[in-house]
């Protein structure tokens, strides 16, 4: 069965937070995703105060930009939410947008040969394994986690070049596929996917961009960017069956930053949206 999630972009201010959770919660939605995007609000802790918030959610960051955190910084972090909060955490992570990794001073000359190094630093560290590294931006001397995941605690990878995307298949555990893509553009990461190792179980989440109610035609052709639905329950999820039928797991419905209603955008993922999605 496809996962269904939605967004809680960080558009919103943090204290709008609470009520798209406990909405979320009590309406049975599965996933709900948060952003660490420049220079709004941060993934890890908007991530613990939803988990804190919510009884059976499951929470989603994608993405935390690597140049911005340390390795083991990210590892502790992680593996902290994944002990307090058991098989209800997902942590993504990518390149950053670069234009933001140069206004802190923070952007890499290579930035897939830092996702790389990070990659396979972050999961043997996630791991419970002593780590040892001496690469062009991961440095680490003998660092082991004391309080490691008690359970596997998969690390997700997003991007949109084909080499960031094959990369994925070849040191994450899952991919995040944005919304710009279509269900074509899916099966053809799917390729790149495989090409770069990636295994029959590799988590293939895929966001999309979604406006419902009064407006939403013109709402989401303000944003449209790419592949994009408007329109009611039915519509929406057809656009999910599809996006599932191309390769995706989980499928995460992304408002709109104009959407009106966050609160009720998750209600209407999970009560009218989710009985119609297989």
């Amino acid at each position: 069965m496809t996962a269904l999630g939605a967004v809680f972009r960080p558009q919103l201010p943090p204290e709008r937070l609470r009520s798209v959770v406990e909405a979320a919660d009590s309406a049975g939605l599965e996933q709900l995703w948060l952003w660490e995007d420049c220079f709004l609000e941060s993934g890890i802790a908007t991530a613990a105060t939803a988990l804190a918030w919510s009884s059976r959610l499951k929470v989603g960051v994608g993405l935390l930009p690597v140049p911005l955190r340390n390795v083991a910084l990210a590892a502790m972090e992680t593996a902290t939410l994944h002990r307090l909060f058991p098989d209800r955490v997902i942590i993504g992570v990518g390149h950053g947008v670069q234009d933001w990794m140069g206004q802190v001073g923070a952007r890499a000359e290579s930035p897939l040969r830092l996702l790389r190094e990070y990659l396979f630093a972050l999961r043997a560290l996630l791991r419970g394994e002593r780590v040892t590294v001496s690469g062009k931006y991961v440095q680490l001397d003998g660092v082991a986690l004391d309080w490691p995941p008690t359970s596997p605690a998969p690390v997700l990878a997003g991007g949109v070049g084909p080499k960031t995307i094959k990369l994925t298949g070849e040191a994450a555990d899952g991919t995040i596929i944005d919304s710009v893509t279509s269900p074509d553009g899916l099966r053809a990461a799917m390729e790149l996917i495989a090409e770069g190792g990636g295994s029959p179980d590799h988590e293939i989440v895929a966001y999309l961009l979604t406006a419902t109610g009064e407006g939403a035609q013109e709402r989401l052709d303000a944003e449209f960017k790419g592949h994009g639905v408007a329109g009611d329950a039915h519509a929406v999820a057809a656009a999910v069956e599809a996006l599932a039928e191309a390769g995706a797991h989980t499928v995460v419905l992304q408002p709109t930053a104009s959407e009106p209603d966050p609160e009720a955008f998750v209600r209407f993922a999970a009560e009218q949206v989710r009985p119609l999605v297989g």
